[in-house]
């Protein structure tokens, strides 16, 4: 177990992953939590993140800072996505090392995994087939995150690990119509359909590809147990095992939200990967299982969300 009293330091600590990571490691007992915001600190300027680390000195890190979006950002910016993300892994590794940061658990994606993976996705298909392509560049420089935690294991012997989560949704998540991702997006759009009076709901693609989703409390208290009982080269998937189709998805989003009118399909628009559910034995048998059902999680993000208007610029 990760000593309570060890600096731990969670970079991208204001965003939907990092946020819940945080109130994970204060339930848990933490006391020396530490973050800075991207004004406070670019990791993308590696001068500074070798400054800041020097002088902070945390004992463990969270890496769960990234740039991330939805299909339509990843299709759209796959450069950006792809340097930004190795330049924050990279600087943050480099650093850590420099300052002998010997627990660090690097958070990826269940991207990473090939388009056409037999389902549900193992670890070991890592790197066994083509990825999916609209987020391949994010996927690649998550897989790079990942090599980098092995090789840094491999020749310095520190324990770092690397987790990979499925599609995570929850309070603080972006529900911006041109990046978010699907269930937010699903949020907002039956919600203005709701308030706008609109008999009709458009949805991308055909609606049949299936998704896993963890709410972030869960990926928090995920994360926080995978510090104190995990120590392996290999990446450990956090799911929770089960899935739906996107249609099914809209139609829990839409009762949650109150709206009762007709969901269209535009099947000219891209489905993505056909299914991407995460085998999730390894963790559970460390003892760790989630605890937020999807219903009952969609209905607590969506009231955060009518708490939070102003922000989400409704």
């Amino acid at each position: 177990m990760l000593n309570r009293g060890t600096r731990l330091y969670i970079a991208g600590h204001r965003g939907l992953a990092g946020s819940a990571i945080w109130r994970a490691a204060q339930a848990a007992g933490f006391t020396d939590i530490i973050g800075a915001t991207s004004a406070e600190l670019d990791l993308r300027d590696r001068p500074a993140v070798f400054d800041w680390l020097a002088d902070q000195r945390p004992g463990a890190i969270v890496l769960a800072a990234a740039r991330v979006g939805g299909i339509v950002a990843n299709n759209t910016y796959p450069a950006e996505f792809l340097s930004e993300n190795l330049q924050i892994q990279t600087n943050v590794f480099d650093a850590a090392h420099a300052v002998g940061v010997g627990s660090l658990l690097f958070l990826g994606s269940s991207c990473i995994y090939p388009k056409h993976a037999p389902q549900p996705i193992t670890e070991d298909s890592l790197l066994t087939g083509p990825l999916e392509p609209t987020n391949d560049a994010y996927a690649i420089a998550k897989i790079a995150g990942i090599m980098a935690v092995q090789a840094t294991r491999r020749q310095y012997g520190h324990r770092w690990i690397s987790a990979m989560p499925t599609n995570l949704y929850g309070p603080g998540d972006n529900f911006d119509p041109e990046n978010s991702h699907v269930l937010p997006a699903l949020i907002r759009r039956f919600h203005e359909a709701v308030r706008d009076g609109r008999d009709d709901v458009v949805l991308w693609g055909t609606g049949t590809p299936r998704r896993e989703f963890l709410h972030v409390d869960d990926l928090g208290l995920a994360i926080v147990h995978l510090l104190d009982h995990y120590d392996d080269p290999q990446t450990i998937n956090v799911g929770t095992g089960t899935d739906v189709t996107i249609r099914e998805l809209a139609e829990t989003v839409a009762a949650v939200v109150g709206y009762t009118g007709a969901i269209v399909q535009d099947t000219s628009r891209p489905d993505g990967t056909p299914r991407k559910l995460l085998d999730t034995s390894r963790i559970t048998a460390l003892g760790w299982e989630p605890r937020i059902g999807l219903a009952e999680g969609i209905a607590s993000t969506y009231r955060w969300f009518i708490d939070h208007r102003t922000e989400a610029r409704l």
